[in-house]
């Protein structure tokens, strides 16, 4: 069960990353295209960047939000050596979450999907959570 939890991770590391090419070519291209001044770089002051550039860079922002807390959790569930089925279906739940939510984000961004989508994922983490207190605390 081990190795199915922690492909989770590894899905949700290469999102990170995906993400983090993805903000560096939209960024480069603005300012190779003059609609960034190069100067903006300098304290990252996206103001006026276009929806690109900005949703990409927010998307990037989210993969150490949430993901943050799930990372520890099955850090834990592993240490704790707690991992079971149940962590597994909600750990990717969790992670198909967020992929689904950066498709959304640096895609059409339709808010409302967007926000449906986070929501699902925080429930899928906030039950990742609960279950893996139970688990330790009744170990």
């Amino acid at each position: 069960m081990d190795k199915l939890l922690f492909g989770t991770v590894l899905v949700q590391v290469v999102l990170t990353l995906v993400m983090m090419v993805l903000m560096g070519k939209r960024r480069f291209k603005a300012a190779k295209n003059r609609e960034l001044p190069f100067k903006a770089f300098r304290l990252m002051d996206l103001t006026g960047a276009n929806e690109q550039v900005i949703t990409a860079s927010r998307n990037f922002d989210n993969q150490f939000q949430l993901p943050v807390l799930y990372l520890f959790a099955v850090a834990f569930a592993m240490q704790f050596a707690v991992v079971d089925l149940s962590l597994v279906i909600l750990g990717w739940l969790f992670v198909i979450s967020r992929l689904a939510h950066a498709y959304v984000h640096v895609g059409a961004n339709h808010v409302r999907l967007r926000f449906a989508v986070y929501v699902f994922g925080a429930l899928m983490l906030l039950l990742f959570w609960l279950r893996l207190s139970m688990a330790y605390l009744l170990a």
